[in-house]
């Protein structure tokens, strides 16, 4: 009677050179593709990718553009011509470019806007967060960004209309200081891109691009708006209160002009902005971390 023998054990397979042979400690895997540590300057690369390839952009720094040297041109050739007729003037030459400013800052509000909220509203934030998941750096890079893309091309438009409008008016006018030449470019320009970043920085709060840009424009004309229908005379301090931090006297007064002759004066608007947006991005970047996105 034969017996069976029991089959021999066969060799266990040779482990890959990736993988841990049995009981021996998992050697790990290294990527062929180099890992870095990603900082503040990979996000402001990845946000200027953003603004400068949407549509949304060229079209807002364009009809600010055209609103900012259109309405400052026509101004200057309407003063110089009756300023022909009517003998030299004292006043400064460099105050006719708040017209165009004016409203073209709404331009700078709503793109402000666009650049945090516009990606609540398609849900490319989570994208966005996905690839950084700090929301304080996405915030601080989109700021940056927007900042110094705001603050070049008020600059450079500024400095266009205040040299075209010196040389439109000539001996009409009086000529510019350097101090009034400094308020009347870097000064207002600065102005201009922290308005604009305070939008950003609403967007951010409020997530819906129309209410935050419904806000901002309130906030731009409703103060001066109210206090021009203020004829009583019991709320006379409320309605100089009005007059003298409403946004458009504030810009105003880096033209050297003022509708009232008490409040800021200066540099003081530039002060007051800077304190206010910062107060504004404190509470932006406290909302981001409670929030889900």
């Amino acid at each position: 009677m034969s017996t069976q023998q029991p089959p021999m054990p066969q060799a266990a397979p040779a482990a890959p050179d990736w993988q841990a042979a049995p009981g021996a400690p998992y050697p790990g895997y290294n990527s062929p593709i180099p890992v870095v540590r990603t900082h503040l300057g990979h996000a402001i690369s990845s946000e200027w990718t953003k603004i400068r390839s949407v549509r949304s952009t060229m079209w807002t720094l364009g009809v600010f553009v055209a609103l900012l040297i259109g309405i400052g041109l026509l101004a200057g050739a309407v003063v110089s011509n009756s300023s022909s007729s009517d003998g030299p003037s004292e006043s400064n030459a460099l105050a006719l470019g708040f017209f165009g400013l004016l409203l073209g800052s709404i331009c700078i509000i709503t793109l402000g806007v666009l650049t945090t909220a516009s990606e609540y509203g398609t849900g490319m934030i989570r994208t966005t967060m996905v690839a950084c998941p700090s929301r304080v750096r996405v915030l601080t890079a989109k700021s940056i960004v927007f900042f110094g893309v705001a603050f070049v091309i008020t600059l450079a438009g500024t400095s266009f209309v205040a040299m075209t409008q010196v040389s439109m008016l000539g001996d009409t006018a009086r000529t510019p200081t350097g101090g009034e030449w400094l308020k009347a470019t870097v000064g207002v320009s600065l102005y201009i891109a922290l308005l604009g970043l305070l939008s950003l920085v609403i967007g951010s709060v409020i997530r819906h691009s129309a209410g935050a840009i419904t806000i901002m424009i309130g906030a731009v004309l409703a103060p001066l708006v109210i206090a021009l229908f203020m004829f009583s005379s019991s709320l006379e301090k409320v309605r100089t209160i009005l007059f003298e931090y409403s946004i458009p006297n504030q810009m105003s007064i880096f033209y050297s002009n003022s509708l009232s002759q008490e409040g800021p004066s200066g540099w003081d608007p530039l002060w007051i902005i800077l304190g206010v947006t910062a107060v504004a991005f404190a509470g932006a970047c406290a909302l981001l971390e409670k929030r889900d996105v």
